[in-house]
């Protein structure tokens, strides 16, 4: 079952296990001990994430190690993009109407 990635990101559990696993890969216990909920709570969110495509799991050992996929975060920031540029469009406009006022206070 493939999930929307959205709904995978919403979830603030989620979130932090994305930021957590991003800096490294990491073992659903290791995950756990940074939250105040249960290891299986832990593998739930991690199930989630892993059908949805944004982590990747490795065996090595007896341990399964979760990574992020990366190359799936930018389906994320394309959605982002648009927004991105309309701030900046804003900002823009923020940013000569600023300088307009203050080049109409020299001139007084």
């Amino acid at each position: 079952m493939r999930r929307d990635i959205f709904q995978a990101i919403a979830d603030p559990t989620r979130r932090a296990i994305i930021s957590l696993i991003a800096l490294q890969a990491m073992t659903p216990n290791a995950l756990a001990e940074n939250f105040h909920t249960t290891r299986q709570a832990v593998s739930k969110h991690l199930r989630i994430l892993t059908e949805c495509e944004l982590v990747k799991l490795e065996y090595k050992g007896r341990e399964i190690y979760y990574s992020l996929e990366v190359d799936k975060m930018k389906e994320i920031d394309e959605w982002l993009e648009q927004f991105r540029k309309v701030w900046e469009t804003r900002f823009s406009q923020l940013e000569d109407l600023l300088s307009t006022m203050k080049n109409q206070r020299k001139e007084k």
